[in-house]
């Protein structure tokens, strides 16, 4: 049996967007050999989840969440770096350009995958790897911390679209 593929999410604080992700992400992804965990750019230390945001999740998903800050070991430890949005994919970059074949916003992989319906799992991020775009404003997850319930919900309408798409192809079941 292959190892799981471990993909790591990354917002700013990782407290909102990025352990929204990580959970959701979870949930879909049933017994499918993937493992996910997220950090911040910027990231707060053993905070808990956004309550805006937890609240948008099943009860006591985020109960046990703590957040952390992204660093080279975790990213090491990632086959995929997923962020909310362009700022973040950057900010990983230019920290850690080694890492460049592995870094893409959600909405860019899930867009790819949509326009690759031949691909999956470990096939799917080898041919993301090789064919490099920009990210584009409508890829990323808009920052809802602070903005009230209906920014926190239509950043969750967002992560839930764009990982019905991702999840099951990370997985190894083409749609």
């Amino acid at each position: 049996m292959s190892e799981p593929l471990k993909v790591l999410f990354v917002c700013t604080a990782n407290i909102c967007r990025s352990p929204f992700l990580e959970l959701t992400a979870r949930q879909l992804a049933g017994d499918a050999p993937l493992e996910f965990s997220s950090a911040g750019t910027q990231g707060w230390v053993d905070e808990p989840m956004n309550p805006e945001m937890a609240v948008l999740l099943p009860a006591g998903a985020a109960d046990a969440f703590r957040s952390r800050r992204l660093d080279a070991a975790i990213l090491r430890d990632a086959d995929l770096v997923l962020t909310a949005e362009a700022s973040h994919r950057s900010y990983v970059l230019d920290e850690h350009p080694e890492h460049f074949r592995k870094v893409f916003t959600v909405g860019q992989l899930a867009a790819f995958a949509t326009e690759h319906p031949d691909l999956d799992g470990r096939d799917l991020l080898a041919a993301a790897g090789k064919r490099r775009s920009a990210p584009r404003p409508e890829h990323d997850i808009a920052d809802p911390y602070r903005r009230g319930t209906a920014a926190a919900e239509a950043a969750a309408g967002t992560i839930s679209s764009m990982l019905g798409v991702l999840v099951p192809r990370l997985g190894g079941s083409r749609a």
